[in-house]
């Protein structure tokens, strides 16, 4: 439990840099994560090349449906929430996204038929909190932010979706072969959806490219990997309360980089996320 445990905190770590390098890119939504999991998808092909080849060609079945649905959260996922930060605001989208983990407790609960007690669903309620501290309280409701709202709330959904069919399949398939499957798919959506919605691709700037290289390496060839990774050792309700710990992450990063001086609050939604996680894992380890 103790190495899941680092590895799941370095994956937190690699996923908080995901808002620093959307921020830098300033390109649109669905272009950033077209290229996002476009690179993410090149970096991983020679590993899974390597190591996965002869496994990938046997993926047949449930095995390969439940792979490329996982596929089609991740991207609907991305493609959702941070589009919905163009209607509703930061505070509305960041507490309805970090709802996942509700999403995940009640799948795992109805669909692996992983027992979910009190004290793991009072963690989890404790952490949301702190999510919802950290967005500044500031949760607005009303016509104008209803489509973002949505948006936000059904990438919620996606994100559980993706960890529930990463929980399935990481038990039968090898790490490489199931993220490279699940990272092209991904990719192919948000391309598919980047031509619905006309967004451009090119040009821009070398140093846009740049940051799109490190927002496929960092937050996902390493931070999603590992998520990934941990699936197969750990219940997905697990996994997913620990993604509550990005926005802490993320905020450090932006002080650290940008001098954003993080309100009071901050603080106290930090220890809020981090003292429900820790219940969670302390119940799952007497358990």
């Amino acid at each position: 439990m103790t190495k899941n445990l680092l590895l799941l905190f370095v994956a937190v770590v690699a996923v908080s840099w995901a808002a620093i390098f959307i921020k830098l890119t300033g390109a649109p939504p669905l272009a950033t994560a077209f290229y996002r999991m476009s690179f993410a998808t090149l970096f991983i092909l020679p590993l899974a090349l390597r190591k996965s080849l002869p496994e990938l060609i046997k993926i047949k079945g449930k095995i390969l449906i439940v792979s490329l649905f996982s596929g089609i959260f991740l991207g609907l996922h991305f493609a959702t929430w941070i589009t919905s930060l163009d209607y509703t605001s930061i505070s509305n989208s960041v507490v309805l996204v970090t709802t996942q983990p509700i999403f995940v407790a009640i799948l795992s609960h109805l669909l692996l038929k992983e027992k979910i007690n009190l004290t793991i669903l009072s963690a989890i309620l404790l952490a949301l909190l702190g999510s919802f501290i950290i967005s500044g309280g500031d949760f607005r409701v009303g016509k104008a932010n209803f489509f973002g709202d949505v948006l936000a709330l059904i990438g919620a959904i996606m994100a559980a979706a993706y960890l529930m069919c990463g929980r399935v399949v990481r038990q039968k398939l090898s790490l490489f072969s199931y993220i490279f499957m699940v990272y092209f798919i991904s990719a192919l959506v948000l391309g598919i959806l980047c031509i619905i919605w006309r967004t451009p691709l090119y040009p821009y700037p070398p140093r846009t490219f740049l940051w799109f290289i490190l927002l496929g390496l960092i937050p996902t060839v390493i931070g999603h990997t590992l998520y990934n990774w941990a699936l197969k050792y750990i219940k997905a309700y697990l996994v997913g309360i620990t993604i509550l710990g990005e926005p802490v992450g993320a905020t450090i990063l932006a002080y650290l980089i940008f001098k954003q001086i993080p309100p009071t609050l901050t603080y106290l939604g930090a220890v809020a996320i981090f003292t429900g996680i820790f219940l969670v894992f302390w119940n799952q380890k007497r358990a």
